[in-house]
């Protein structure tokens, strides 16, 4: 058993006797930087539209060569909004043409912006798989969340999706992620995912494929935020109490490199945020040798119950 606000996840995994191994990598997701359109309480990365960290084109040439000599099966973008990197066209037309499944973590909102009008369809035409934030369906707990505004936003966003054929054709992947609006767990997913489509369809005739339930990991805003309410420590004990060491064996680090906006490598998105770099040093893509990272151990911190708590969480939804 763990001791109450005992945060070692290293001292978990060897009560449960589970060890956390890299696979071979499948995934190679880049966070093309902060800037986005909006600014939501719950964003590990604490992305907006007064941010300036964004990738540069010589970090997009080096990236791409490095991918060119290592395919991957899947390239996720994320951000910020990642639609707002000047290079994101070029990066997703050159990761498909390579064979590689891509992926694009869109706030919806982005796709009605000025500017970005072009958006909807040049991820049809390359049949790029969307995986949309949609905390709610309703509109009160969006607006608490991302802004007002931005539920009706949404809502417009999905159905243009749905016009192109997003979330009907099983061709054009539409997947929308559900967060917690407070300091608790998802709902199981399954579950969740039921209402959702129930709801959406009967309000405003929207589709979609799938809802991925993530878990709000205390980092960066999310943490601050935490702090300021006082439910910090309660929410760590509660990811701590609720260790699922099922989860372990589908956690997103074991197969995934993670880019940052300046081409350094991470295990994953949230170690990304604090600066964990892995093996203890800092290293970039373009040096990145994929034998010696897949013998590289997984860096461990407190915020990884995060992943393993209940029905455990990853980029792709639950894992039990």
């Amino acid at each position: 058993m763990i001791k109450k606000l005992d945060w070692n996840f290293e001292t978990a995994l060897d009560t449960h006797g589970v060890a956390l191994e890299r696979k071979p990598v499948e995934v190679l997701q880049i966070n093309l930087g902060k800037l986005c359109n909006l600014a939501c309480v719950h964003c590990h990365v604490a992305a907006g539209p007064t941010r300036t960290e964004i990738m540069t084109r010589e970090t997009v040439d080096r990236i791409l060569e490095w991918l060119d000599e290592n395919p991957v099966n899947r390239v996720d973008l994320t951000g910020g909004a990642p639609e707002m990197q000047p290079d994101f066209r070029e990066i997703v037309s050159f990761a498909t043409k390579r064979g590689s499944h891509v992926m694009d973590r869109c706030n919806l909102t982005i796709l009605l912006q000025p500017g970005y009008e072009w958006a909807a369809e040049f991820l049809k035409e390359h049949q790029v798989e969307i995986i949309a934030s949609m905390p709610c369906y309703s509109a009160e707990n969006v607006n608490a969340q991302r802004g007002n505004g931005v539920f009706d936003d949404s809502i417009k966003a999905l159905q243009l999706l749905n016009s192109l054929g997003y979330g009907i054709d099983p061709k054009l992947k539409l997947n929308l992620v559900y967060n917690p609006n407070g300091a608790f767990l998802p709902p199981p997913q399954a579950t969740l995912e039921e209402a959702y489509k129930r709801e959406l369809d009967k309000h405003f005739g929207i589709q979609f494929h799938s809802l991925y339930c993530l878990t709000n990991l205390p980092v960066a805003r999310y943490a601050n935020y935490l702090k300021q309410r006082g439910e910090y420590e309660n929410y760590m004990q509660l990811l701590v109490e609720n260790f699922n060491p099922g989860s372990v064996e589908g956690l997103m680090c074991r197969d995934t490199v993670s880019v940052d906006w300046e081409g350094r490598v991470y295990d994953c998105d949230f170690h990304q945020q604090l600066g964990l770099n892995p093996g203890g040093g800092e290293s970039y893509l373009w040096d990145l040798d994929l034998r010696r990272w897949n013998q590289t151990p997984i860096r461990l911190a407190p915020h990884c119950f995060g992943c393993t708590a209940g029905q455990g969480s990853s980029c792709g939804g639950a894992l039990l």
